[in-house]
């Protein structure tokens, strides 16, 4: 599998809830992440994630762009929940890879506005 296809799966498992299975078989043990909210270690993205999977079930993620070169994948998503009332995200997610396994994860997203003055969209 191509490293551009895991990530993909990647976003795809933890956004379903299946964040421990994703992890076990995407994400190597001495990962590192950059999201300032939380440690910089594997063990509390994940259960940061799960935490996150539990209070918003039913998340879907659509990849809208993704771009792969040498160690690096950059993934553009469109993050959306079932219920009608909760934020639509963007996201932008950029991965190092080491063989087959995530090595270090950044995370970058903004608020999908219903009433953007953009004509362009955000996607």
């Amino acid at each position: 599998m191509a490293r551009k296809e895991t990530a993909i799966s990647f976003l795809k498992m933890t956004a379903a809830g299946h964040v421990r299975a994703a992890y076990a078989q995407y994400v190597a043990p001495h990962f590192i992440h950059h999201n300032q909210y939380f440690k910089g270690d594997r063990q509390s993205l994940m259960l940061a994630m799960e935490d996150a999977s539990k209070k918003t079930p039913n998340k879907t993620i659509e990849t809208k762009q993704a771009f792969e070169e040498g160690d690096s994948v950059i993934t553009f998503s469109h993050v959306t929940r079932q219920n009608a009332d909760d934020l639509s995200i963007a996201v932008v997610h950029i991965f190092r890879f080491e063989s087959d396994r995530i090595v270090e994860l950044w995370d970058l997203g903004q608020q999908v506005m219903k009433d953007s003055p953009n004509e362009n969209g955000i996607f």
